[in-house]
C-alpha cells in the first residue's frame, strides 16, 4: 500500500516545476525501482529509506524494493472551480481519488512570474483553494440528502447513518469550515469515508521559496506554519527551482549541490515523510537473499491486516508473525544473530505491528 496525494495550487505558484522534479526523479530511479508514469499527470517516487539499505546489505539481497508513493498533479484550479470553472469538474474528480493534498502556495517575490491575483498572499491563496471544496461539498450534500429521503423514512439504517453524518457536516461546511473539522466516531468512520467529501481530505502546505530562502524559510512561509498549525496541518518549505535542479543530477553531484546550499535532505524527501506523518503511515520491512522490500501500513495496523498489504491469502490464513525490530536486526547482524540472541518474537493475531519491524508470515494456504 503506497498512497496517493494530489498536488493543487493556483496557477503561477511552481506547482507544474515541482510535479516535472518529481516525475524526473522518478525516471532516474527507475533503473533500480519500479516506476511507471500512470497517465502524463501521474508518477510513483519510491520513498527514501536508509534502512532498507542496510537491512539489504546484511542479508545480501539481490534486490532493493522500496515503497512508493503516487504523486497527481492536479490541473484546472481557479476561483470558481466549485462551478466549472477552468478545469473545475475534472479537479474535483482528481480530488475525489487521492488520499491527501499537497497544496503548494507561492512563497517567493518575482517581479518575471505574475500572480493571478496580483499580489503574494500564500494564506489567501489557501483560503481560495478551501472556500472552492467547501462549496463542492456543500452542494453535493444537499443534493445527496434530497436523494435518500425516502430511505430515511423507509427506516434503512444505513441511509439513517448516512443523512445523520451528512448533516453534521454540513452544519461544519456553513460556517466556512472544512469537513475534516468534524469529529467522526469510531462507528461511523467507514460510513464517513464513504461520503468521499474534498475538505475532509488532510492538507499538507508546501511553501515554494526562493532558492536563497530553502534552508531556513522566509516571512511568507512563517505565516503559513502558523496557519498549518491551527489547523492541525502539516508544512514544509521547499525550493522547486532547487528539486528541479537536483533531478537533472547523479545522487553524487545533489548530494554536493545540497551541502552547498546547507540542506541536509532534498526537499521531495521531506515532502514524502510529512506526508507519511500527516497520514500516519509507517514501514514494515520483508529481508532475504532474494529481495529487501519495504510495506506501507496505517500506524495501528495488526498483523494480520500487515500481511494483507502483501497478499490477501497471507491474511486469511494467517498463524503467527515472526518479528524481529530493525535495531535488533541491524545490532546481531541479521535473522540468525537475533534469533541466537533470542531477540525474533513470535506474535499473533492481536499484535500491532511497529515500524521498522522485519516480518516473516506464517500461513495456511
Amino acid at each position: 500500500m503506497g498512497f496517493r496525494m494530489g498536488i493543487v495550487g493556483l496557477p503561477n505558484v511552481g506547482k507544474s516545476t515541482l510535479f516535472n522534479a518529481l516525475t524526473r526523479t522518478a525516471s532516474a530511479q527507475a533503473a533500480n525501482f519500479p516506476f511507471c508514469t500512470i497517465e502524463p499527470n501521474v508518477g510513483e517516487v519510491a520513498v527514501p529509506d536508509t534502512r532498507l539499505d542496510k537491512l539489504a546489505g546484511i542479508a545480501k539481497s539481490k534486490q532493493i524494493i522500496p515503497t512508493r508513493m503516487t504523486f497527481v498533479d492536479i490541473a484546472g484550479l481557479v476561483k470558481g472551480a466549485s462551478k466549472g470553472e477552468g478545469l473545475g469538474n475534472q479537479f474535483l474528480a482528481n480530488i475525489r481519488e487521492v488520499d491527501a493534498i499537497a497544496h503548494v502556495l507561492r512563497c517567493f517575490e518575482d517581479d518575471d512570474v505574475t500572480h493571478v491575483d496580483g499580489r503574494v498572499d500564500p494564506v489567501s491563496d489557501a483560503e481560495t483553494i478551501e472556500t472552492e471544496l467547501i462549496i463542492a461539498d456543500m452542494e453535493s450534500l444537499e443534493k445527496r440528502l434530497q436523494n435518500i429521503v425516502r430511505k430515511v423514512k423507509g427506516g434503512d439504517k444505513e441511509a439513517i447513518q448516512q443523512e445523520r453524518l451528512m448533516k453534521d457536516a454540513l452544519a461544519v461546511l456553513e460556517e466556512g469550515k472544512p469537513a475534516r473539522m468534524v469529529e467522526v466516531a469510531e462507528d461511523d468512520q467507514k460510513a464517513w469515508r464513504m461520503l468521499q467529501l474534498l475538505s475532509s481530505k488532510p492538507v499538507l502546505y508546501v511553501c515554494n521559496v526562493n532558492e536563497a530562502d530553502a534552508a531556513t524559510g522566509n516571512a511568507l512561509s512563517e505565516k503559513v506554519a502558523a496557519m498549518a498549525a491551527e489547523q492541525g496541518n502539516g508544512h514544509v518549505v521547499i525550493s522547486a527551482q532547487i528539486e528541479e535542479e537536483i533531478s537533472q543530477l547523479d545522487a553524487e553531484e545533489a548530494a554536493e549541490f545540497l551541502e552547498e546550499l546547507g540542506l541536509e535532505e532534498a526537499g521531495l524527501d521531506r515532502l514524502i515523510k510529512a506526508g507519511y506523518d500527516l497520514l500516519h503511515l509507517e514501514t514494515y520491512f520483508t529481508v532475504g537473499p532474494k529481495e529487501a522490500r519495504a510495506w506501507t501500513i496505517k500506524t495501528g495496523t495488526q498483523a494480520p491486516q500487515a500481511a494483507g498489504v502483501i497478499h490477501g491469502d497471507f491474511e486469511k490464513g494467517f498463524i503467527r508473525a515472526e518479528t524481529i525490530s530493525y535495531d535488533d536486526f541491524i545490532a546481531h547482524n541479521g535473522e540468525q544473530g537475533a534469533k541466537d540472541a533470542g531477540r525474533m518474537r513470535a506474535e499473533g493475531k492481536s499484535y500491532t505491528v511497529k515500524d521498522g519491524d522485519v516480518l516473516h508470515f506464517l500461513f495456511n494456504n
